[in-house]
């Protein structure tokens, strides 16, 4: 049995496992039990290991078994559930992209909020690629994981099979977070998401971050930004060198998976 807590960020869910209960097979067994039909059902596992530099270390596990350097909204889960067991309201996280800074910043029963130190962000140069709906023109941001970013008038009807062909095109030579994004005032964007190894998803954290920033670099929007995607909107500011990332999550049960 694995014990597991079950937690969400506006929408993109995590299943937070302490890494003392970690099989040989992380791949493996993240994919049964983030299996919508047979599984638990989530976005990806954050396993939970010690950490000499921070409280700990989260290693990401995406649906499809595939390892990330991060998620922001991931990490915010992992903070919610350290705080319903106890830890303070600033917590050091180390992630695959790095030790991430954690600020509670609200609290009712099983819901918090938090902002998050999520780093300094690269900015790339715009370049098209290839679809079958024509050239698409994106720019690449990473947030310590990679991201190309879309600027839209409109949603297409096709977003998500778009957004699983830019993922497969070959320049991305480790896959790619594509973000299709559709600005509507200066301090507000709206998002779609389609996560490598996962798929679509109800939100970001790391593509909230990137759309902003690429909003911000373009001179498309002012920081602080509102991203507002299907899942809930997060709050994006770019203070200097730094991107901050503030957020909600939602721990949403306790179980034990048999394998």
């Amino acid at each position: 049995m694995i014990p597991f807590i079950k937690a969400s960020a506006c929408g993109n869910d995590f299943l937070v496992i302490d890494g003392a209960h970690a099989p040989a097979s992380l791949a493996e067994v993240s994919r049964k039990i983030c299996d919508r039909h047979n599984g638990v059902g989530a976005d990806g596992v954050e396993w939970l290991f010690p950490a000499q530099d921070a409280g700990t270390e989260a290693r990401l596990i995406n649906a499809d078994g595939s390892e990330a350097e991060i998620s922001g909204n991931g990490t915010r889960c992992v903070a919610a559930c350290l705080v319903s067991q106890g830890a303070g309201g600033r917590l050091a996280i180390r992630t695959g992209a790095g030790v991430k800074q954690c600020e509670l910043i609200s609290r009712e029963g099983n819901s918090f909020e938090f902002e998050t130190e999520m780093g300094v962000p690269q900015v790339g140069a715009s370049f098209a690629v290839e679809t079958s709906k024509g050239a698409l023109i994106g720019m690449p941001v990473s947030m310590g994981n990679p991201h190309y970013v879309v600027f839209t008038p409109e949603f297409s009807a096709a977003w998500q099979e778009l957004g699983a062909e830019i993922g497969r095109q070959k320049v991305f030579t480790g896959g790619v977070n594509v973000e299709f994004v559709k600005v509507t005032g200066k301090s507000d964007l709206e998002v779609r998401f389609y996560e490598r190894g996962v798929g679509e998803t109800q939100s970001s954290g790391t593509g909230s971050c990137a759309s902003a920033v690429a909003a911000i670099a373009s001179a498309k929007a002012e920081s602080p930004v509102r991203v507002h995607a299907p899942g809930g909107t997060q709050v994006v500011r770019w203070h200097g060198e730094q991107v901050f990332l503030r957020g909600a999550a939602q721990i949403i049960c306790r179980g034990e998976f048999l394998l």
